[in-house]
């Protein structure tokens, strides 16, 4: 979960997936991929060479469900599957 340096401070996006968004960010940002090497956070996610944590592609699986979710009418009422 995403930490805020002063109490009460919060993300300007409000939508559903914002913390989930800035979890990810946050992530790719601290990984060797873009501190060391410079790159993207955008390329960090296309190259698969150990530079990023297992952890930050699973958020992005993460983010993708969580949009997928917004669009998708039948999840909305049932839920997630599995559940």
């Amino acid at each position: 979960m995403m930490q805020f340096e002063e109490e009460g401070e919060t993300l300007k996006d409000k939508s559903r997936c914002a913390n989930i968004r800035a979890d990810l960010k946050m992530c790719l940002l601290k990984s060797d991929c873009c501190k060391i090497y410079k790159r993207t956070p955008k390329e960090c996610l296309r190259i698969k060479d150990g530079t990023v944590p297992d952890e930050c592609f699973a958020l992005r699986q993460t983010f993708f469900d969580c949009k997928h979710s917004i669009m998708d009418g039948r999840r909305r009422f049932k839920g997630p599957k599995g559940y």
